[in-house]
Parts: structure tokens; C-alpha cells; sequence
């Protein structure tokens, strides 16, 4: 801590949550340099960690980017459908509903491009595994339906398109690919 004043004290890193947690009175005691000792701990331990993985995500500008190409594709072949990207994990980064999109477009984009993702697979080719595993269409978020494309990076799925609205899956998927088509560019 570094003195301000003979009123005022001047409060630095950890020490400020303690401080204001105790409500912000008295004496506090922190480091000489300034440095909150326990996060540094931790960050060396951290370091040291080979217990973690790391993931590649798509950046919000990839995703809308992908997201404006596989509408802009749709809408030159005058369909109105919504468009949902989705991560690694399943969270939606984007969506787009088309002007004049059903309204059951946009949650249905988005479980397409979740199943997607999760499977690494097109949906169009999923959706085929229902007839020796009719029970897949239970997990809770997917839809086996085609117009879901996965997007890979280094071999793994790392984000989800799904398109909702044409009137066949397999235009929601062309929708689709053509979105994840240009992050390869």
C-alpha cells in the first residue's frame, strides 16, 4: 500500500477487493511492490500445469462473417431462412434471421448448428444415423435434420452453421457450406 495523504491511503491489485470488502476503513496490509502474492502463486502453479488443454474459437468476426455469406447465398436464391453460428461448445456467437424467415427458422438453425459441432459431421449425414440409432434424436439442443455444418480447424470442429427456413434441408445445408466456405479464404 502506498500512502496518499495522513487520511488517504492509496490501495493496489488484491489488496482493493479486500479492501472494499471490509468496507473500506482502516489499515490494510499488501505487498512492497504492489503485487497481490496469492495471485502470483497461482499464475506460477498455472505455468506449471499440464493438466490443461487449449482450444481455437472463431473470432465474433469470423462467425459474422460466415453468417452474412450463408445468407447472402440463401437470399440470391430468394430464401428466406435464419442463420445461427455456435462454438465449440455449443454457444451461439451469431445469428441472423432473413427477412421473412419463419419463426421457427431461428431455433432450428441454431440446434442444426449445434448438432453440427458436436458431431463434426453435416447434419444431412447425421440425420442418416437415426435408422440404426433412432434414439440420438433425444439428446436434448440437436436436431437431425440437414442444413447444420461443422467448421474445422487442424482437424477439429471448432464452431457450428445451421440453417433453417428453405424449403428442404438440403438447400439449408448448400446455405451452410457456403458460410463455412468462406473462412477458408
Amino acid at each position: 500500500m502506498k500512502k496518499a495523504s495522513s487520511r488517504t491511503r492509496v490501495v493496489t491489485g488484491g489488496a482493493l477487493v479486500a479492501a472494499l470488502a471490509l468496507g473500506g476503513f482502516g489499515a490494510y496490509s499488501a505487498s512492497a511492490t504492489g503485487e497481490d502474492t496469492a495471485t502470483a502463486t497461482v499464475a506460477k502453479a498455472d505455468a506449471k500445469n499440464k493438466n490443461t488443454t487449449r482450444s481455437t474459437h472463431l473470432t465474433i468476426e469470423a462467425a459474422t462473417k460466415a453468417a452474412r455469406a450463408t445468407l447472402d447465398a440463401a437470399e440470391k436464391e430468394n430464401q428466406r431462412v435464419s442463420v445461427a453460428v455456435v462454438d465449440r461448445n455449443g454457444n451461439t456467437i451469431v445469428t441472423l434471421r432473413g427477412d421473412g424467415a419463419g419463426p421457427q427458422s431461428y431455433e432450428s438453425a441454431v440446434k442444426k448448428a449445434y448438432t453440427a459441432v458436436s458431431w463434426n459431421a453435416p447434419t444431412s449425414e447425421l440425420a442418416k444415423r437415426l435408422t440404426n440409432a433412432p434414439t440420438l434424436k433425444d439428446i436434448p439442443g440437436t436436431l437431425f435434420l440437414a442444413g447444420g455444418a461443422p467448421v474445422t480447424a487442424k482437424g477439429a470442429p471448432i464452431a457450428g452453421i445451421g440453417v433453417a427456413g428453405a424449403p428442404s434441408g438440403d438447400l439449408d445445408e448448400k446455405f451452410a457450406q457456403a458460410g463455412a466456405a468462406t473462412l477458408g479464404k
